[in-house]
């Protein structure tokens, strides 16, 4: 089977405090596979586990030379849902991954989502991780995980100064702080971070983790992770890379209490994404 494979150092560490032992493949941290400038796949070797392969793909986006999107099904009046890979193929988009769970209606996000003057979810909630890109004044990031209780941050603020505003569950806070408690859950996950240079990560992982494990493996690896937000899990977890050399698709099964399996091979459709597209340059 053929796999992009990232060249990493990293010996192989224990974690006392969780109780599990990991080790990343090969030898060169800076080693990723380009698909295209400012767009680098990478996979990453997570703890041993009878339930699947272990390993932990990041997509890396530079901004400066891509953008993000929200793409909705409420925006565009279609029938039907898409996959992700639909999505891809029909909007242009180079990479797309869960824009965040959604509501019993299959349209609404959990939590505010914006899209431009489209906003698909009006109402703030609980959560703590706000995803934020195409800024409107040019001293803001092109690409921003703001944590909402941290000092100096509040989301009116966040809403005016950005085109596109997610709001999410948090796993990671700024500065590499493990959010999730202990928990006997787990499932498949697919999660958006950022890392110390601004650089978006798309993270997919198939093999079933609980998330405070799993954010303790993220923060070891050699990625410079600065903080990360769930999107979704089990077998709505879905990540899909589309360009002209590479076509793949990361698909999610396992979920505690609801897809005790680890078979799943169907891309769900999903009402709203979070959409890759080339930066004019």
């Amino acid at each position: 089977m053929h796999r992009w494979t990232v060249v990493v150092a990293l010996a192989t560490v224990c974690t006392l405090s969780t109780g599990f032992c990991f080790g990343a493949r090969a030898d060169d941290a800076g080693n990723w596979e380009t698909i295209s400038t400012g767009l680098e796949l990478g996979v990453f070797e997570g703890p041993d586990s009878a339930l699947g392969d272990s390993e932990i793909n990041i997509l890396r986006i530079d901004p400066e030379f891509w953008e993000l999107r929200i793409m909705s099904i409420s925006e565009i009046d279609a029938e039907n849902v898409f996959s992700p890979m639909r999505w891809c193929e029909d909007h242009g988009l180079a990479a797309a991954i869960n824009a965040g769970m959604y509501a019993t209606d299959y349209s609404t996000h959990v939590g505010y989502m914006k899209s431009g003057s489209r906003v698909n979810a009006q109402r703030f909630n609980h959560y703590k991780s706000v995803a934020a890109f195409g800024p409107r004044r040019d001293d803001l990031p092109l690409f921003r995980i703001y944590d909402l209780d941290s000092e100096g941050v509040n989301m009116e603020g966040i809403v005016d100064g950005y085109e596109y505003v997610v709001q999410n569950l948090r796993l990671i806070k700024r500065r590499g702080e493990n959010r999730w408690s202990r928990q006997e859950k787990m499932w498949s996950e697919v999660a958006l971070g950022e890392d110390g240079d601004g650089r978006i990560l798309f993270i997919f992982c198939r093999t079933p983790y609980t998330m405070h494990e799993f954010n303790e493996v993220l923060m070891s690896l050699p990625i410079d992770l600065e903080c990360a937000q769930h999107l979704d899990g089990g077998p709505v977890a879905e990540m899909v890379i589309l360009t002209e050399d590479v076509r793949r698709e990361f698909i999610g099964s396992y979920e505690t209490g609801c897809c005790e399996y680890v078979t799943n091979k169907r891309a769900f459709p999903l009402p709203n994404v979070r959409g890759v597209v080339r930066r004019e340059q």
